[in-house]
């Protein structure tokens, strides 16, 4: 017998076969992000930074928004912008169905929609019940619980501020996320403005000693900081501190700084106060725990400095309680903001008493505030100004968000110098965090820019019992 060949043949199941069912296509799983009310305070962009995924709202989100939309402080511009938004995507049709989130884009497929509350199936998780109390919160969690039952190829995750939220959130076997979009990855990678380095060219180090100003690649060799930077450069008895200048890639020696009476007391201060003091660096940001001089430097380097200023604004972010702004606080901008503007005071008297009471200094100081040379400014108030020949202190700047240093930055006109000081560890608002307050992010972004300089204070001079308080407790 002769051999048969077989081959596979190219029809279709369904053509062999008239009866055979085609193949039901298959959708690819999707992930759908339900946003607390949080998140949208932070952000209110927040919805299109989640690449082509699902965006869900609860309707408590919406009834927590319209709480927050009458005020000046920054979370209220945030509610009312993402109103908008949303009336703007909406374009009068039904929210409770899914929408484009970039009508304008067919190539994002990414869409929005917002959940109505229905009563859970018996025998299905209510977090109302099982947490024993009728909270937002509770109504949040049962709308992503909702969107799982009704989505069960999809992953729905639950993304907020709040970390007990989160929490609730895996509690109920809920995937729960801290939103992400700003976030510093690494807050204590950030640079610290400041390096010390040993053995370094010893012909170099005298130049720099002599002159003042020696090459940069003679010290460093070819790793270069690609913006301003401080050093401590050694070489056997031989010490210098120096500041790399960009512009001529040379490092430039620091004589011993002074500020209004006060002169810096290690190595880091003299950066700081360089810093503060150098009329071509227009942005300092100065980081370290309590103590360690961060507000004195600033205001005394703003006070030498005040001939080259119309003004200097002191400010402070408030945190507020529960939802009231500075505004519930009887009497002007000043009498409000006082209960937070105390240290500046502490400090600007510190800085007085320099000098004796009858001296012309300290007569000129203590007219300062009378005379509006020094001025408080409520945060809360800055939107749409434009700030021109301001010398502009920030203190505690890492209880503010992103987009709110972000704001104050964006208001700053011709001959306007900013200074934002604070430590990132040491955080006051509920929904901030290391990694994402608006101090490590300003840091993180501005770190190599020629107008930018920061500089990392390690070392307590408060006193000894200040230094106690940081080191063991």
């Amino acid at each position: 017998m002769g051999s048969v060949t077989f081959r596979r043949s190219s029809l279709s199941p369904s053509t062999l076969f008239p009866y055979y069912p085609p193949p039901v296509p298959t959708r690819k799983p999707r992930k759908i992000f339900v946003l607390d009310t949080s998140v949208l305070l932070h952000d209110h962009s927040a919805v299109l930074h989640f690449q082509d995924h699902d965006v869900a709202l609860p309707i408590t989100v919406l009834e927590e928004l319209d709480t927050f939309k009458k005020g000046h402080d920054v979370l209220q511009f945030e509610a009312r912008q993402f109103i908008r938004f949303l009336d703007t995507l909406s374009g009068g049709r039904m929210l409770t169905d899914w929408l484009p989130l970039h009508p304008d884009d067919k190539k994002r497929k990414g869409r929005l929609k917002v959940v109505l509350p229905e009563a859970a199936p018996p025998g299905r998780a209510d977090a109302n019940q099982l947490f024993g109390a009728t909270k937002n919160d509770h109504h949040i969690l049962n709308a992503a619980l909702q969107l799982q039952r009704e989505n069960p190829k999809d992953s729905v995750v639950l993304v907020s501020k709040d970390i007990n939220l989160r929490i609730k959130a895996r509690a109920l076997n809920l995937t729960a996320e801290d939103y992400e979009t700003g976030k510093v990855q690494n807050p204590g990678g950030l640079p610290a403005g400041a390096d010390r380095l040993e053995d370094v060219n010893a012909t170099a180090l005298s130049e720099l000693l002599a002159h003042g100003i020696a090459p940069a690649p003679k010290l460093l060799g070819r790793k270069l900081p690609p913006g301003n930077h401080y050093y401590v450069l050694r070489q056997g008895k031989l010490n210098a501190l120096a500041y790399y200048r960009r512009e001529l890639n040379q490092l430039e020696h620091l004589p011993k700084l002074a500020a209004t009476g006060i002169k810096p007391r290690n190595a880091e201060q003299t950066f700081a106060l360089h810093a503060i003091m150098n009329p071509a660096v227009k942005l300092v940001t100065i980081q370290g725990v309590a103590g360690t001089g961060k507000t004195l430097l600033a205001l005394a380097g703003a006070l030498e400095q005040r001939k080259d200023y119309k003004q200097i604004y002191l400010s402070r972010p408030v945190v507020a309680l529960g939802n009231k702004d500075i505004g519930f606080l009887p009497g002007d901008a000043k009498a409000k903001m006082n209960p937070w503007l105390e240290p500046l005071w502490d400090n600007l008297r510190l800085i007085q008493n320099q000098f004796p009471e009858n001296s012309k200094e300290h007569t000129r100081l203590k007219e300062l505030v009378p005379h509006e040379k020094l001025l408080i400014t409520p945060l809360a108030y800055i939107r749409g100004r434009s700030l021109s020949d301001i010398f502009f202190i920030i203190d505690e700047a890492q209880n503010l968000t992103p987009h709110e240093v972000k704001t104050i930055i964006a208001r700053a006109g011709d001959n306007t110098k900013i200074v934002l000081t604070g430590d990132i560890y040491q955080i006051d608002t509920p929904y901030l965090d290391s990694q994402s307050n608006g101090l490590s992010y300003l840091i993180d972004r501005a770190q190599n820019h020629p107008l930018a300089a920061h500089v990392t204070l390690t070392t307590g001079q408060r006193s000894e019992l200040a230094n106690l308080a940081n080191e063991l407790l």
